[in-house]
């Protein structure tokens, strides 16, 4: 596979805080990079700085060779590019479902009204959702509002997807709808950049697995060998809050401790 999104030593600070400090990291076409750590980390925030929502003060964010830095002045195309997808859904709730899919492509890229609303009508049929498309946001669950949120990023046709903590505000029964959602996203060969507290996802869905402290990068590695070959204290010790069970299907199953 082909790298597409490139971090160049990038730093990110809040006045003489060091948010994140000299992150380097490549992003493979069709790969799905989870990103794990303590509150606090510098998780979201790394996301929100590769799709220009924060600035940054050193390094660079490289996609497919163009440099799309937050600071520069090509951030409304590069936005198209890298889309996002959020713990707090962030949908218009005076807007139809279908309203919310489809606002974005026709206004921000100028595509034909029949185009998008047929693509947005299949997109949501896809994640169960098609008999809610005249409903508003304040009619559906969490679960539901989310996986909304997720056909409104795709319609975008970004070349990457960010995924920022998407069942963190969920009760536990919607938490799997979701899930399903992008591990089916993950096996079309999607390229995805995931922050997640839900570890038995990571390990399901992953081809490599970050772990983030300290707004640095601690260790990193393939799924399997994260999570039952840590090569750090701070990674064992991190891992040690959750306990594993296996269950039937062969899924692990994490409760926090």
């Amino acid at each position: 596979m082909n790298e597409i999104l490139r971090i160049n030593d990038l730093s990110k600070r809040y006045d003489d805080y060091a948010i994140l400090e000299k992150i380097n990291l490549s992003v493979r076409k069709g790969e799905v990079v989870v990103i794990v750590g303590p509150s606090g980390c510098g998780k979201s925030t790394l996301l929100r700085c590769l799709n220009g929502l924060e600035e940054i003060q050193e390094g660079e964010v490289v996609l497919d060779g163009e440099i799309i830095n937050p600071n520069k002045k090509n951030l409304s195309k590069s936005r198209e590019r890298i889309g996002m997808v959020f713990q707090s859904y962030d949908l218009f709730p005076h807007k139809t479902i279908l309203r919310n899919v489809t606002l974005a492509p026709i206004k921000v890229k100028k595509r034909k009204k029949s185009e998008v609303e047929a693509e947005a009508l299949a997109l949501l049929d896809r994640v169960g959702l098609l008999s809610k498309k005249d409903n508003y946001p304040r009619q559906l669950s969490g679960g539901q509002k989310q996986r909304v949120a997720i056909v409104r990023a795709l319609i975008m046709h970004p070349e990457v997807l960010l995924l920022d903590e998407i069942t963190a505000a969920l009760d536990p029964e919607m938490v799997r709808e979701v899930l399903d959602v992008v591990l089916s996203l993950a096996k079309e060969g999607r390229t995805m950049v995931i922050v997640t507290h839900e570890m038995q996802f990571a390990k399901a869905v992953a081809d490599r697995v970050i772990f983030l402290e300290g707004g640095k990068i601690v260790e990193e590695g393939k799924p399997r060998d994260f999570f039952e070959n840590p090569k750090t204290e701070r990674l064992k010790r991190f891992l040690q809050t959750f306990t594993y069970e296996t269950v039937e299907n062969d899924e692990i199953e994490m409760e926090q401790v």
